[in-house]
């Protein structure tokens, strides 16, 4: 699918989206429609999985007949199902009931069902703790069917539910299915999204040219003049994730230069934010096996997974990319101080937490491997607790590249930025 047709796909959805969502705010409206997005794309790469699979023995329905395929065979083979889930979750690694596909839930739409809102309620429900083998709970979390946003009465949400969904399945009928096109019509909704709304957008998106600069910086090591790319970086972190798009474009970048990432692994503490970026990932065609988001406080360092996994060595990152919030207030106690990632700088002033995010993040570099931080101009002159980390940082020769970029590039601020490239062994 061309560039252009992408661009067309999203400008579509949005459309849809501008005119679906009436008093209901651009933030509230998104989780429905990216959700719906997602179902989408779950669904088809199911069904063409299972077309696979049946080999002939998937029914060829009438054009007419608008039954799901899939719903014909599992009830005239009810014996067969356990054996051919079996088989989904080793392939495809997750399993839809048809009744929850999107193409069941479209025609239901499609038909005014009374019973839509209940059938899609179910349905999430089901994917969060029955689809996949690493449950996904929690991922419709941020969605609430009965809403009073979507109508006052049970029947005006269910109508209103159908409106929108036959909306969404009619405008997206004529594109392609694949995870590229989908995931790339996903981004680009959740950057007018990010647009519409301002200030909180700053929190969950990174413009994707900024996004590009900071995987261009952390892949380039990965490519040697004389030998060519190297084929793996094994693992690579997002501290302060968002909605993924950065750790999904590092992705991309070294899969263009014939390498291959062998795990990516980000944390966000934001719990709507948490959940688009697992959607982001599997919307991108990556196996829930390829990546762990995980939900909780970066700055208390409150995910233990990073510590534990082998408490003998602690887990390293080949990159690591981030762009945490800007000069975030926080509380750091004495305590603090003597925590593993501080001891040796300092402690970041209360007033401002963007070293602390620094120093988090350059704990778990590895030796041969490159971190790019988006930071306010501010952290390069700053005076106070700030210099000294900084002064540290210069002197222990970590301080690889400064990349000062112009204000407003930002949907949260207008202040100009800047990138920190850093290295723990600078060639």
């Amino acid at each position: 699918m061309t560039q252009k047709e992408q661009q067309q796909l999203g400008k579509t959805l949005w459309n849809i989206a501008d005119n679906l969502r009436g008093a209901m705010n651009a933030d509230d409206f998104r989780d429905y429609m990216l959700s719906f997005l997602f179902l989408r794309y779950l669904s088809s790469n199911y069904e063409e999985s299972a077309k696979k699979e049946l080999g002939r023995d998937y029914p060829n329905l009438e054009e007419n007949d608008n039954r799901n395929a899939l719903s014909v065979w599992y009830a005239a083979n009810e014996h067969d199902v356990p054996e051919f889930e079996k088989q989904m979750r080793r392939k495809v690694h997750y399993v839809i009931e048809p009744k929850y596909l999107w193409s069941s839930i479209a025609e239901m739409a499609r038909t005014q069902n009374q019973d839509l809102l209940e059938t899609l309620d179910k349905g999430f429900d089901y994917i969060e703790n029955q689809s996949f083998e690493n449950a996904f709970q929690g991922l419709f979390s941020e969605i609430n069917l009965n809403s009073e946003k979507l109508g006052k009465t049970h029947k005006d949400r269910n109508d209103k539910l159908c409106v929108v969904i036959q909306k969404i399945a009619e405008g997206i009928k004529d594109f392609s299915t694949s995870s590229d096109t989908l995931g790339d019509a996903y981004e680009y909704l959740i950057g007018q999204f990010a647009a519409g709304s301002g200030k909180k957008a700053g929190e969950f998106y990174t413009p994707q040219q900024i996004s590009s600069i900071l995987s261009e910086v952390v892949t380039l090591d990965s490519q040697d003049p004389t030998t060519g790319p190297k084929k793996k970086l094994e693992r690579v972190l997002d501290f302060a994730s968002g909605s993924g798009s950065l750790l999904l474009n590092v992705r991309k970048r070294i899969k263009e230069n014939g390498g291959s990432v062998g795990k990516i692994y980000g944390q966000e503490k934001n719990i709507t934010t948490y959940n688009l970026a697992r959607m982001n990932m599997l919307l991108h065609g990556m196996k829930d096996t390829e990546f762990e988001i995980f939900h909780g406080d970066t700055l208390l360092n409150q995910w233990n997974e990073l510590n534990e996994m082998n408490p003998a060595k602690k887990i390293e990152f080949d990159a690591i990319v981030a762009n945490p919030p800007f000069s975030l207030r926080w509380e750091p106690n004495e305590a603090m101080g003597e925590d593993f990632r501080f001891k040796s700088y300092g402690l970041a002033p209360k007033s401002a937490a963007d070293f602390a995010f620094l120093l988090h993040g350059f704990h778990f570099l590895g030796t041969e491997g490159t971190m790019a931080i988006i930071l306010p101009h501010g952290v390069l002159f700053r005076g106070g607790a700030e210099e000294k980390i900084r002064t540290k940082l210069i002197k222990d020769n970590h301080i690889d590249t400064v990349i000062g970029l112009p204000s407003n590039l930002f949907y949260s601020t207008g202040i100009p930025v800047c990138i920190l490239v850093l290295k723990k062994c600078k060639k």
